[in-house]
């Protein structure tokens, strides 16, 4: 499937808990939402709606209910967000992301010998 053009920050929070969960309703939705956001259940349904038209996920009927489920993928997603944010941030260009991250926010002894691990990796390919 071909990612979606635009996911609201908004509609990502709902597809969060359809990933992790697979597929629920607006109600469940809504409750694992609760403690994170203090939205109502028609804000939930006008979300899923909006991701429906969208086509990343699809509704089938239970009864009363619909039960939602993601048909876009979380890594497909998050390839499409990193890309479109390294493109305007950074001209597409990955040191310079680094070095901003590096000089502004101090990057842990941790980060950095991650880094070195991924350059190896990369450098051995």
């Amino acid at each position: 499937m071909k990612a979606p053009e635009s996911i609201s920050e908004a509609e990502s929070v709902v597809l969060a808990v359809l990933w992790e969960r697979g597929s629920a309703t607006a109600e469940d939705v809504t409750a694992a939402l609760g403690e994170q956001r203090n939205w109502q259940e028609s804000t939930i349904k006008t979300l899923l709606s909006r991701l429906l038209q969208k086509g990343a996920i699809r509704a089938e009927k239970n009864g009363r209910r619909f039960i939602y489920s993601p048909l876009l993928a979380r890594k497909q997603w998050l390839s499409k967000e990193s890309e479109s944010f390294l493109n305007r941030l950074f001209g597409g260009r990955v040191a310079p992301l680094v070095a901003h991250f590096s000089r502004e926010r101090k990057l842990s002894k941790r980060d950095i010998r991650e880094l070195r691990d991924l350059l190896r990796d990369l450098e051995g390919e």
